[in-house]
């Protein structure tokens, strides 16, 4: 008996497609529009072409803020998913003691961004903040508002803090997919705990570390409020990224035309490293399973 198909269920989720398409064509076509004119008013716009693409591309600012960002991301990467993975082994795996764990290492990401950076803001001021109290205490001079070593490491820290959790919780979740099978045949042949996790673990954690490089490299490379909150951009240009320098020119100089060119490039930035990035690990996870 052949089986009738039933596609009604797609007039259920057609509503929020047509929203979602709404809410982010309208804006997307807004900054295109703005990318290549010079508009005055709705009646008074001038057509220039590629001119604010090759004024915006020409500007040192915006390529120190691309070179910052990068660095930051990479950075970023590089400390949280190493460090998420090992959290995620060192938590127990059941019991009430997984609970209280899962509860601590969730609690930083309920924290509302602005919120995050208020309280960066305060805990790392040498003057009054117990961190950089401490920190100069040991005899370390600290001192983020003066220092660009200082706001960096202050910055990369917060983010360290506020979004490693992510990656713990995604890794935990991979590692308790993994059938007790696995593990008992490991015990039986004598693997060791390298082994396990080089065999094992990694592999079986291989889709979940994909999502966490993907989230973690877009949300970094599009990092703002904390920052801001924090250092706004200083000292100097040194905490200055991508989306602080897009802000400063859109809303600090009013200057829309740069400001929508640098949006389509920072879009087509985060969207090609994103394509490349899935289809990298993707290809590994492919060979690796071969």
């Amino acid at each position: 008996m052949d089986k009738i198909e039933n596609n009604k269920a797609w007039f259920l989720v057609l509503p929020v497609f047509v929203i979602v398409a709404i809410s982010a064509i309208i804006p997307l076509m807004t900054v295109v529009n703005y990318a290549f004119q010079d508009i005055f008013s709705p009646q008074d716009r001038y057509w220039v072409g590629t001119e604010w693409f090759e004024s915006v591309l020409a500007d040192d600012d915006l390529h120190g803020a691309l070179i910052r960002q990068f660095v930051f991301s990479f950075v970023i990467l590089l400390i949280e998913i190493p460090l998420g993975i090992a959290l995620a082994l060192a938590m127990p795996a059941r019991g009430w003691r997984a609970s209280l764990a899962l509860v601590l290492m969730a609690l930083p990401l309920l924290i509302p961004w602005n919120v995050v950076g208020t309280i960066w803001q305060v805990f790392a001021r040498a003057d009054i903040g117990l961190g950089g109290w401490l920190v100069n205490a040991l005899g370390i001079p600290y001192n983020y508002t003066s220092d660009p070593v200082a706001a960096w490491l202050t910055i990369v820290v917060m983010d360290v803090w506020h979004w490693t959790p992510l990656v713990v919780l995604l890794c935990y979740a991979g590692l308790r997919a993994i059938p007790d099978a696995y593990y008992q045949a490991a015990a039986i042949d004598g693997a060791t705990p390298w082994k396990v996790f080089r065999h094992i673990e990694l592999p079986k954690m291989r889709g979940v570390l994909l999502i966490a490089v993907l989230l973690r490299f877009m949300d970094s490379f599009m990092i703002y409020t904390e920052p801001f909150v924090v250092t706004g951009g200083g000292p100097g240009n040194a905490t200055t990224f991508l989306s602080i320098h897009l802000t400063k020119i859109a809303i600090g100089q009013m200057d829309l035309g740069p400001a929508a060119a640098i949006s389509i490039i920072y879009f087509l930035i985060i969207l090609t490293l994103s394509f490349v990035f899935y289809n990298v690990m993707t290809r590994m996870g492919t060979g690796e399973r071969a």
